[in-house]
């Protein structure tokens, strides 16, 4: 009886803690520098937030280590919802696969929350590259293996390990050049100086107006709106190939659900709103809107995902 009375007080005190929350300063933790996608995505989400619960949400920025450490500092936070995570594929679902040591476990030490977005990317060759399709790049990659050099923003990234599931699946082997940043490589792909790299699709249109890139295949499922006449990979051959970033919000483990319930309610209802879909949608994305469970689902499906890639291409563990 005791018992029963104890769990029916911890329940009570969780639904007010839910109600009351929040009642302070929020962080939303971006493990990137200003300016990218996630960055973006996390400041959206704050903005909502703050408007939706009266209280401020803030952005801060803990650049460095591939997003790993700012994601540490999530997890080691307490799981109380006044610190939040602007979650991205790297630290969360990638570096798994290529880090021996990672000082947490993705779907142990965090709580999802909501997906907001996925962002598909274009396969963008040089001009002087003879291919204007799947199908003839993979003909030339066979014709001379090993002599393609293909650019990513660094090992154990997104933009690597979507090039590696595209070269397994093709069945050619090219170089892998990191760099800092797309920035960094789009400028030397530009001048030619490697050959093919993934751009995401707001970058894309513009080098394709200009006549600087040539786009041969998306990464989506289906094709964008912003560049309907630009088959997918998968649909040119590479029957399941598909690769996404992502960005959502996580918590520490063991937040009160009813705390992760009001966050994603708050989120869906704005997403859902048509000048937010819309604006997402005219910048490249994909609404995600998965909830806490469609969520977690999502993530350990990616990560199983990453960690084939990683073995197929023989991607050693650090």
């Amino acid at each position: 009886m005791l018992k029963f009375a104890a769990a029916s007080c911890l329940l009570s005190a969780g639904a007010a803690h839910a109600q009351n929350y929040p009642t302070r300063l929020v962080r939303i933790i971006v493990p990137f520098v200003p300016g990218g996608p996630t960055d973006i995505q996390g400041r959206w989400a704050a903005q909502q937030l703050s408007n939706a619960l009266g209280q401020n949400f803030i952005v801060e920025n803990r650049g460095g280590g591939g997003g790993v450490p700012g994601t540490e500092a999530v997890v080691k936070a307490a799981p109380d919802g006044y610190t939040l995570l602007a979650g991205n594929p790297g630290p969360l679902t990638v570096s798994p696969s290529v880090n021996a040591k990672m000082p947490y476990d993705t779907l142990r030490d965090l709580a999802p929350i909501f997906l907001i977005a996925r962002t598909a990317s274009c396969l963008m060759v040089h001009p002087s590259v003879p291919a204007k399709g799947i199908k003839d790049f993979v003909a030339l990659a066979k014709a001379q293996p090993g002599k393609i050099n293909y650019g990513s923003p660094g090992v154990g990234t997104v933009g690597h390990f979507a090039t590696e599931l595209f070269a397994t699946q093709a069945g050619i082997k090219m170089n892998h050049v990191p760099y800092k940043g797309a920035a960094q490589y789009t400028i030397d792909l530009i001048a030619g100086h490697i050959e093919i790299a993934i751009i995401q699709f707001a970058g894309c249109a513009p080098l394709l107006q200009q006549n600087k890139l040539r786009a041969i295949g998306a990464t989506s499922e289906k094709r964008s709106p912003l560049l309907p006449n630009l088959p997918t990979i998968a649909e040119q051959g590479l029957t399941g190939f598909v690769s996404y970033n992502w960005n959502g919000m996580l918590a520490p483990a063991k937040t009160p659900r009813e705390v992760i319930t009001r966050l994603h309610d708050v989120l869906a209802k704005q997403l859902a709103a048509p000048e937010h879909r819309d604006s997402f949608i005219n910048q490249g994305h994909e609404v995600g809107g998965l909830g806490p469970d469609e969520y977690a689902n999502f993530i350990r499906a990616e990560i199983e995902k990453w960690a084939r890639v990683a073995k197929a291409a023989g991607i050693q563990r650090q």
